[in-house]
């Protein structure tokens, strides 16, 4: 590990623990009512008694279930549709602004309508997490695809490349870094959808869990559900953050002082 990297993690790792003692030392001063957010070490004792009584395996393996399914589908389609979208223009025209409109309404107000069309189970969860995220794969690929350089594409028509080829050696390698950048917001909205979902109706999840901790002013729980979120978007980005390192590879990094940094 080098110095740069080492101290970027110690910095990290000096913010949160200052903040982490700054909420426990004020709570525990007064200087607010911890009833409504709770602090650390009740959070910390929640939480094993949360991971010993079975309910957090339970709950986690359901959201994260809703949440990696939603996320692989609305993946896969955003890029499919993104992609022939691009290179079909009329259909693009025609789809794009549709689809504009629909992403503009608001998927907390359409949510009971999945679950109506779909009912209480998996299939709602998921639906409207891959719909979310769907939006975000989308335009991210449509738009990279679109704003593409055309010198690329003609320097490869020269050298003989088919539509085919042009697209998969040429376009689609161009355009990773907004496709992967639209899967990265996707994971946060992934996880929205799901939890929405349960919101909306479920037997568990987090999402359910929060819903119900809520109600019986269980302020802990509810802190300790938005720590395994916390904690699994963490995960989840650091595991995209592996891909694009290998995806990306021949790529460099640019900062404003016109330096570059592997």
């Amino acid at each position: 590990m080098d110095k740069k990297r080492f101290l970027i993690i110690a910095i990290q790792t000096l913010l949160v623990c200052g903040f982490l003692a700054l909420w426990e030392l004020s709570a525990k001063s007064k200087l607010y009512n911890p009833f409504f957010t709770s602090y650390p070490s009740e959070i910390l004792k929640d939480l094993i008694i949360f991971a010993k009584s079975g309910d957090l395996v339970y709950h986690t393996s359901i959201t994260l279930k809703e949440s990696l399914l939603g996320l692989l589908y609305g993946t896969i389609f955003g890029i499919l549709l993104g992609v022939l979208f691009g290179q079909f223009v009329t259909l693009g025209k025609i789809f794009t602004p549709i689809l504009t409109a629909i992403n503009g309404i608001p998927q907390l107000a359409l949510a009971p309508v999945y679950v109506l069309w779909f009912g209480l189970g998996l299939t709602s969860k998921v639906f409207l997490a891959g719909l979310m995220v769907f939006f975000c794969v989308f335009f991210s690929t449509y738009n990279a695809i679109k704003n593409i350089e055309q010198n690329l594409v003609e320097s490869a028509h020269i050298l003989g490349a088919n539509s085919l080829q042009t697209l998969w050696y040429v376009v689609l390698p161009a355009s990773l870094p907004w496709i992967l950048s639209g899967i990265r917001a996707g994971v946060g909205a992934c996880m929205v959808g799901a939890i929405i979902g349960e919101y909306m109706g479920a037997a568990g999840g987090f999402g359910w869990m929060v819903t119900y901790a809520t109600s019986f002013f269980m302020v802990r729980r509810v802190m300790s559900c938005i720590t395994i979120l916390l904690i699994v978007g963490i995960v989840l980005n650091r595991c995209l953050d592996k891909v694009e390192e290998f995806a990306l590879r021949w790529k460099v990094e640019t900062n404003l002082s016109m330096s570059t940094e592997r």
